[in-house]
C-alpha cells in the first residue's frame, strides 16, 4: 500500500514524470499481488460456494437461485451451471495455473448440467457460459498442442458449448431475427408459464452481442447455424438505425423493430453492440463489420462525445442531450477507441474516469456531469481496468501502471473481505453488498495481470487472441476457418463498401505523440476540471499530539466563549439560509501559529466524530403512494428516525391516509386531533425537536408521521438524507414511525394531497411490489396496461445506499451524533477547511453536514426495486398561482421523470453488462 505522502502526490498529479518507468521489480511485485488476490477470490468460491453459480462473500456461502431471495432480472444470469467456475477457466491459464485449470475442466465435465428447467438471460448466458466454454476450449487446445498438458482432452468443452448453443437457438425464433431476452434451458421458448416468449423488448447490446461467441462456435464445429443467426440479428439492428444520425436506441421491439427507448450512448444497453462490430471484423475479417462500426463511430464522436464526457442523446435529435449523468459501463469505451486507433479521446475520457475513481475509490454505477455520485453502487466492474490495460499497451506510458496500482490498492483496502471480495453497496460510505459476480474473476484479474506482466510471464502470445466482452479468449486463427456457404452475407443490397470509411492501419503512437509529455498535457486540464467541480477529499492524517483548547464534542454554537475560541483559532461561522451554519477555518486569521494548528485539529475532530456517526447510520426508508392514480408506482426515499417503530422489523409496514397536522410544526398540542387520529400526520421541520413532534401527533392518535423540510428547494438529489435523532431523553415512549422528506420530495406528496384530497401511503423499509400491496384485491386496469414496476425482490437483495445522515439539533451539545458526508471535502490544510454544522432551529449543536455547495448528491439512493422518486435533470420552475390543472401537470411531469430514470436503472441491472 502506498504511503500517505506518495498517495497525496498521486492525487494531485505530481507523481509521474514523463519517461519515468516503473521498475521491473515493482511490476513483478504488483503482478504477484494480482495473482494472490485472484487466489483469494477463486479459492473462497471453490471452498464456500461451488457448485453454486456465485459466491456470497459476506456470508461465505454460495448463491443458489431459488434458495436466496430473488434479485429480479439480475438473477437471470444464474442457471445452476457453476457460472463462476466456467467464467474463470481461461483466467486460470493466463495466470499460469495450468494444474488448477485441468482440475477445473474435469469438474465442469463431471458436475455441470446444461439441461436445467430454469429461465436464463440469453445475453448473459452467451457471454459468460458459452464464452467461458469456448475460451476454456481454446486454452485446452493450446495446452494440448504444447505437448505437456491436457493430453487427455477430446473437445469435451466444445461439445458442451454446442449443446448450450442449441439450447439458446430457440430464442432467435422471431420474425426479426432478434432474440428473445430469455430462454428456458430445458424447454426453450415455451410461453408464459416459464416467463419466456412473452417479452416484446430487448436491449440493443442484448441482441447485438452474440456474433463473436456464435461465429466461433460455428467455426470450431463446422455448423453454420449459429453464426447465421448472429449475423441476422446484427443485420436487423443495422437496418433499424436512425438513418440521419446513424445512431441506435437503447431498447428495441423484437417483433416490429420500433425503438422503445430512443436515447443513445455508449454505456448500458448499447455498449457491447459497438464493441462487437469492431471485434467481429478483427476476428472474422469481414469488411462490412468495420464499415458499420466506422459509420457508427463517426456519429458517436459527432454527437455523444463531448470530451472528456460521453453523454446520451436522442437518436432523432442528436444535438439534444438525453440525460446529465453517465453510467460506469461506458468505461470500456477508451479501450475500444484504442483498438480503433483513436488515442487522444481515449486518453481524455480515461483520465476523467480515473479522477472520478480517485474521488470515490471506485467508479460509482452512475455519476453526474459534474462528477458527483448519481447511483452509489459498484459491483466490482472491470471496464476501467480494461481500458487502463489497453491504453498502457498502446502508449507504454507508466502513468497507466500507476492507475492499475490504484485499482489494486482500492480493491484490497475497501472490497476485500475474509471470504473474497464484496461489491460496494455505496462508494461513499464503504458499505458492502453480499455479492461477487463471476465477471470479477473472468475479467478484472486478466486485465490487471496483463497490465503488470512482462512478455516472458505469459504462457502464450495474447496477440493471437481477441477478447470478448467478458474477456474470454478466442483465437484469431478462426478467421481462416472454413466458412459455410450457407451463411448468408450480411451485406444488404443498398450497401457498397466505401473506402472512405476505412482506416486500414492503426496509427503509430510514437509518430502521433513525439513529445513524451503530450499525454500528460491532455490529462492535466481534465484533472483540473474535475478537481474544480468536485474537490477531492485529502487522505486521513493524524491530528497531532497536542489538544486544542476546545474539543469538537463539547462545542455549542450559542456559547459565546466557544465562538471566541473558534475566532482565535481562525474558525468562523457562516449562517446558511436553511438554519445551519458552516465552519470555515483560515489559518491566516488565527491569532498565532499554535492557535491555527489547534483550529486544524478541531476541524479534524469534527470530521472524526461525523465519521463515527456514519458507522451507525440507518438505511433510508420508503414512502410509497398506493392510492389512485399512483397505485404504488411512486416511491419517495425518506430519512429514518433513531426512535419509534423500526420499519426494518415490520413485514407489512404502516399504511394509512395522510393529513396535515395543525399546527403544521407539530410543536404544540395538535388542534385537529379528530382528523389526525388513525392517519399519518404531515409535519413541517423546525421550531422544536423531532421527538417532540412525534409525541404530539402520537397523543393525537396518529399512526405515523412524515416531517417535510421547510427549506424550499432542498432535495435528496443534492443533500445527504436525514437520520433524525432524539432529544437527549429516553424515547422509548414513542411507538409510531417518523420519516423525513426533503422539500422537493415532500412537495410531491403535498401536491398529490392537494389534487386528490385522499392520499394513502405505505411507510416501510423498502418499496413493496404491487402484488403484496394489493393482496386480495384486483390490480387496477390502468396499472396492468401501463406498468413500470421494478422486478420483485426480497430480503437482503436491496441495494439501497446507506446515506450520510444529519441530525436535528438537540437541547444539549451532542456532537457525537453529528455526521459528515465522507464524499465532502475533508482536506485539512493551513489554508482553509470547511464543514457545515449546527441546525440553529432551537439549540446550540446538532446537525453536521457537508458544505452546501460541495455536498455529494444522493441521487438514486435505492436499488432497482426502490428508486428515488425524482431525479429530474431538467429543473422546472413552478408557475405562480398553482391551479388544480397545474398541480396535475406537475405530478405527471414528476412521474414521467421518475419512470425514465427507473427504466434506465432497471435496464442496467437487467443487462448486467
Amino acid at each position: 500500500m502506498s504511503s500517505p505522502v506518495l498517495l497525496l502526490s498521486m492525487l494531485f498529479g505530481a507523481l509521474w514524470v514523463p519517461g519515468e518507468a516503473m521498475s521491473r521489480e515493482e511490476k513483478n511485485r504488483l503482478r504477484n499481488q494480482v495473482v494472490e488476490m485472484f487466489d483469494h477470490a477463486y479459492q473462497n468460491y471453490m471452498d464456500h460456494a461451488y457448485p453454486a453459480d456465485e459466491l456470497m462473500p459476506l456470508t461465505c456461502r454460495g448463491r443458489v437461485r431459488g434458495l436466496e431471495p430473488s434479485r429480479g432480472d439480475v438473477d437471470d444470469a444464474l442457471g445452476k451451471f457453476s457460472l463462476t467456475l466456467i467464467d474463470t477457466l481461461d483466467t486460470l491459464v493466463l495466470l499460469n495455473k495450468t494444474t488448477e485449470f485441468e482440475a477445473a475442466v474435469r469438474r465442469v465435465l463431471s458436475d455441470v448440467r446444461l439441461d436445467n428447467d430454469i429461465v436464463v438471460s440469453v445475453f448473459e448466458t452467451n457471454i459468460r457460459v458459452l464464452g467461458g466454454l469456448l475460451g476454456g476450449h481454446s486454452m485446452a487446445m493450446m495446452l494440448k498442442d504444447g505437448g505437456q498438458h491436457m493430453q487427455w482432452y477430446q473437445d469435451e468443452l466444445l461439445h458442451m458449448a454446442k449443446d448450450l448453443g442449441l439450447r439458446l437457438l430457440p430464442a432467435f425464433n422471431t420474425s426479426s431475427g432478434l432474440p428473445y431476452p430469455r430462454v428456458n434451458l430445458k424447454y426453450g421458448v415455451r410461453g408464459p408459464e416459464t416467463r419466456t416468449g412473452t417479452e416484446t423488448d430487448t436491449c440493443t447490446a442484448c441482441a447485438g452481442t452474440i456474433i463473436l461467441e456464435f461465429a466461433a462456435l460455428s467455426r470450431f464445429t463446422g455448423d453454420p447455424v449459429f453464426e447465421a443467426h448472429a449475423r441476422r440479428a446484427l443485420d436487423f439492428l443495422w437496418e433499424k438505425r436512425q438513418r440521419n444520425s446513424n445512431l441506435v436506441g437503447t431498447t428495441i421491439n423484437i417483433h416490429s423493430g420500433e425503438w422503445v427507448r430512443r436515447d443513445s450512448g455508449v454505456g448500458a444497453g448499447i455498449d457491447s453492440y459497438y464493441e462487437y462490430l469492431l471485434k467481429a471484423y478483427i476476428l472474422l475479417g469481414d469488411d462490412q463489420f468495420l464499415q458499420r462500426f466506422n459509420i457508427h463511430y463517426a456519429s458517436i464522436m459527432k454527437y455523444i462525445s463531448q470530451p472528456p464526457l460521453l453523454l446520451d442523446v436522442h437518436i432523432h435529435k442528436p444535438l439534444l442531450p438525453a440525460r446529465t449523468w453517465m453510467d460506469s459501463l461506458l468505461a470500456f469505451f477508451p479501450g475500444l477507441q484504442v483498438l480503433k486507433g483513436d488515442i487522444r479521446p481515449a486518453i481524455e475520457t480515461h483520465e476523467m474516469l480515473y479522477q472520478v475513481t480517485k474521488k470515490h475509490n471506485f467508479l460509482p454505477e452512475a455519476f453526474t456531469t459534474d462528477f458527483r455520485v448519481h447511483w452509489a453502487q459498484h459491483p466490482l466492474r472491470p471496464e476501467f481496468a480494461e481500458s487502463t490495460y489497453f491504453l498502457y499497451k498502446a502508449t507504454g506510458d507508466p502513468y497507466y501502471l500507476e492507475a492499475g496500482r490504484t485499482i489494486l490498492d482500492n480493491l484490497n483496502r475497501f472490497a476485500r473481505v475474509p471470504c473474497g471480495f464484496a461489491a460496494m453497496k455505496d462508494v461513499r460510505t464503504g458499505s458492502h453488498e453480499d455479492r461477487m459476480d463471476s465477471f470479477f474473476l473472468a475479467e478484472m484479474f486478466k486485465y490487471l495481470f496483463l497490465l503488470f506482466a512482462e512478455t516472458e510471464d505469459l504462457p502464450f502470445d495474447v496477440e493471437g487472441y481477441i477478447f470478448t466482452t467478458e474477456a474470454h479468449l478466442l483465437p484469431l486463427s478462426l478467421s481462416t476457418a472454413p466458412r459455410s456457404s450457407s451463411i448468408p452475407s450480411n451485406r444488404t443490397s443498398e450497401e457498397e463498401l466505401d473506402d472512405s470509411n476505412f482506416d486500414w492501419t492503426c496509427p503509430n503512437t510514437r509518430l502521433l505523440f513525439p513529445d513524451p509529455a503530450f499525454p500528460r498535457n491532455l490529462r492535466e486540464p481534465i484533472r483540473s476540471a474535475v478537481d474544480k467541480s468536485c474537490p477531492r477529499p485529502a487522505p486521513y492524517r493524524e491530528p497531532g499530539m497536542g489538544r486544542p483548547p476546545l474539543r469538537a464534542q463539547d462545542f455549542m454554537a450559542n456559547n459565546p466563549e466557544h465562538l471566541e475560541l473558534l475566532r482565535r483559532m481562525g474558525v468562523s461561522l457562516i449562517h446558511l439560509k436553511d438554519g445551519r451554519v458552516q465552519l470555515v477555518q483560515h489559518a491566516t486569521q488565527a491569532v498565532s501559529a499554535v492557535a491555527a494548528e489547534d483550529g486544524v485539529r478541531f476541524m479534524q475532530e469534527m470530521m472524526e466524530l461525523s465519521s463515527q456517526q456514519q458507522k451507525e447510520q440507518l438505511p433510508p426508508r420508503a414512502i410509497q403512494i398506493v392510492s389512485h392514480p399512483f397505485f404504488g408506482r411512486v416511491v419517495l426515499t425518506a430519512g429514518p428516525a433513531q426512535f419509534g417503530t423500526d420499519l426494518s422489523k415490520s413485514f407489512t409496514g404502516v399504511r394509512g391516509f395522510v393529513t396535515v397536522a395543525e399546527p403544521y410544526s407539530g410543536c404544540s398540542e395538535i388542534t385537529n386531533a379528530d382528523y389526525v387520529q388513525g392517519h399519518i400526520a404531515l409535519l413541517q421541520r423546525g421550531q422544536c425537536m423531532f421527538a417532540e413532534k412525534a409525541r404530539h401527533i402520537q397523543k393525537a392518535g396518529a399512526i405515523g408521521g412524515i416531517v417535510i423540510d421547510d427549506n424550499e428547494g432542498s432535495s435528496s438529489d443534492t443533500a445527504p438524507l436525514f437520520q433524525m435523532a432524539g432529544d437527549g431523553r429516553n424515547t422509548d415512549d414513542i411507538t409510531l414511525p417518523l420519516l423525513f422528506l426533503f422539500h422537493k420530495e415532500g412537495n410531491i406528496l403535498l401536491e398529490a394531497l392537494k389534487e386528490y384530497r385522499e392520499v394513502e401511503v405505505l411507510l416501510s423499509d423498502k418499496a413493496r411490489d404491487r402484488a403484496s400491496i394489493f393482496k386480495g384485491k384486483p390490480l387496477p386496469g390502468s396499472l396492468i396496461e401501463d406498468s413500470t414496476d421494478a422486478p420483485e425482490t426480497g430480503g437482503d437483495c436491496q441495494m439501497e445506499a446507506t446515506t450520510p445522515t444529519s441530525v436535528e439539533s438537540t437541547g444539549q451539545s451532542q456532537m457525537s451524533t453529528a455526521e459528515l458526508d465522507e464524499s465532502a471535502p475533508e482536506e485539512v490544510t493551513p489554508s482553509q477547511q470547511e464543514v457545515s454544522t449546527v441546525d440553529e432551529d432551537t439549540s446550540p449543536a446538532g446537525e453536521v453536514s457537508p458544505p452546501e455547495e460541495e455536498s455529494s448528491p444522493t441521487d438514486a439512493e435505492a436499488d432497482s426495486t426502490q428508486p428515488e422518486e425524482v431525479r429530474d435533470s431538467e429543473k422546472r420552475e413552478e408557475p405562480e398561482g398553482d391551479t388544480d390543472s397545474e398541480s396535475s401537470q406537475s405530478v405527471d411531469e414528476l412521474l414521467a421523470d421518475w419512470r425514465e430514470d427507473l427504466e434506465a436503472f432497471q435496464q442496467m441491472e437487467k443487462d448486467e453488462l
